[in-house]
């Protein structure tokens, strides 16, 4: 019995790490490239959009897992996709009904988290094929990472735009701003170094 426990936990915390660092979603997989580039530019909205990716996630892999066993090869993408549908809308009208500004800021692309690949990919690699708990621990893990890379970059990008990190100053009176980090090609910049950045750390601890 306690070695099926060591082993439980031990791919419970396999499952859980894969996301945040082995499989992230943007660093490693680049996956959902889109809200990357687009609602990075400062850490609110970038945190607000992880926010609504981990409650999509996590809602869709337990319901995929769940009806794992009924699922027909032919519509399983169907299926998929309506249950993502479902609470991507749920995680819209939320942010409409308290977070308004936030919701217009964010604009279309909480919508568009219902073709994000990640949660398509983590539905059919792994809430398909695992009981929920699993599935649970993998939302978590990916939804963490996505959301972590998020806030990174649009941390970088806030502080050399503005100056500013949640509306605070963080730099000297001196610092000329960077104008252009702010704009969609800061997104692209910031997003090829961290990823140049990534895979050197990567190919220094082989």
């Amino acid at each position: 019995m306690a070695n099926e426990g060591e082993a439980r936990a031990g791919v419970y915390k396999d499952t859980l790490l894969a996301g945040l660092w082995r499989e992230n979603p943007v660093f490693r997989l680049l996956l959902g490239m889109c809200p990357t580039l687009a609602v990075t530019a400062a850490v609110k909205p970038a945190l607000t959009m992880g926010c609504c990716v981990i409650f999509v996630l996590v809602c869709s892999n337990v319901i995929v897992s769940l009806m794992r066993h009924l699922l027909k090869p032919h519509l399983r993408i169907l299926m998929f996709t309506l249950t993502i549908a479902t609470f991507v809308t749920i995680a819209d009208l939320i942010l409409r009904a308290y977070v308004p500004v936030m919701s217009e800021t964010l604009g279309p692309y909480v919508p568009l988290i219902i073709v994000n690949c990640i949660i398509i990919c983590r539905a059919e690699a792994c809430a398909s094929k695992n009981g929920v708990v699993v599935s649970i621990i993998d939302a978590v893990g990916m939804g963490v990472g996505f959301t972590g890379t998020l806030c990174v970059l649009a941390g970088i990008r806030e502080v050399l735009a503005t100056g500013k990190i949640f509306e605070v100053a963080v730099m000297p009176g001196s610092f000329l701003p960077w104008a252009a980090m702010g704009m969609p090609v800061g997104a692209f910049v910031t997003l090829g170094l961290m990823l140049g950045l990534v895979n050197l750390t990567s190919k220094a601890r082989r």
